[in-house]
């Protein structure tokens, strides 16, 4: 049972080989032909990817007439000025986003997603169920309810926007707790098991992590990648792999 969690990780693997490097990264290497082939790819338009390679090229220090397949890039820091941009000398909207990107990372971690997860045969213990293979069974929905319900956000969130599906997803999980706790209190405080309770408990951990895996999860990263000026994440991936 333990090795079917390999499975995922190969056709991840798989996958990644035939992922195409970053249009930033391409650009940063002078590599403007390969860039513009993978914007027209991910681009909604010819017109759409034309706008992004010029707002890249922008911060790369790229002139706008060179469209050569392949150019020489303009000589740059090793990302000190940016450093010290968002660290040191932050003007007031780096701060902001500084801030924002850091917040929604720190109540992402507190929220309690991973105590739910990683302990849910506890909880499932502490609710009644005290056969192991119904705990691996409510345990395995667990786990197919976060990777249904990240399917179902990665085609919401250009439909929806990133921010009503950040507050939906805290104010489900919000509830979701709340029943919890209720069904479990009610469970600890009853001498014989009370069946109510018990699809109450099971349901909220799952409706706990559905409501994560449609807002809180995936938007905290394609928020905090999306806020932070071009010029800045430019600089800070010069020199990383091309992958990202």
């Amino acid at each position: 049972m333990l090795g079917v969690g390999a499975v995922p990780s190969v056709i991840l693997g798989i996958v990644v080989l035939a992922m195409p490097e970053s249009p930033r990264w391409l650009v940063m290497q002078g590599r403007l032909g390969d860039a513009t082939q993978v914007l027209n790819k991910t681009s909604d338009s010819k017109e759409e990817a034309l706008i992004r390679l010029a707002e890249i090229k922008e911060a790369a220090g790229i002139p706008m007439e060179c469209t050569d397949d392949v150019v020489q890039v303009p000589k740059r820091s090793h990302g000190e000025d940016v450093w010290k941009e968002l660290l040191v000398h932050p003007t007031p909207a780096v701060r902001h986003v500084l801030i924002a990107a850091i917040g929604i990372h720190f109540f992402q971690q507190c929220s309690g997603i991973d105590s739910v997860v990683l302990y849910s045969p506890r909880i499932f213990e502490k609710a009644g169920i005290t056969s192991s293979d119904h705990k691996l069974l409510a345990t395995v929905a667990v786990g197919a309810t976060k990777t249904v319900f990240i399917l179902v956000a990665t085609f919401l969130l250009d439909k929806v926007g990133r921010r009503p599906l950040l507050l939906s997803s805290v104010a489900g999980m919000i509830l979701s707790q709340a029943a919890l706790g209720f069904g479990l209190t009610v469970i600890e405080n009853t001498h014989h098991k009370v069946m109510w309770a018990v699809a109450l408990c099971i349901t909220t951990v799952m409706s706990y992590v559905a409501f994560f895996s449609i807002g809180m999860g995936p938007i905290t990263w394609v928020y905090s990648s999306e806020i932070f000026p071009l010029k800045a994440t430019s600089s800070r991936r010069e020199f990383g792999s091309g992958n990202e």
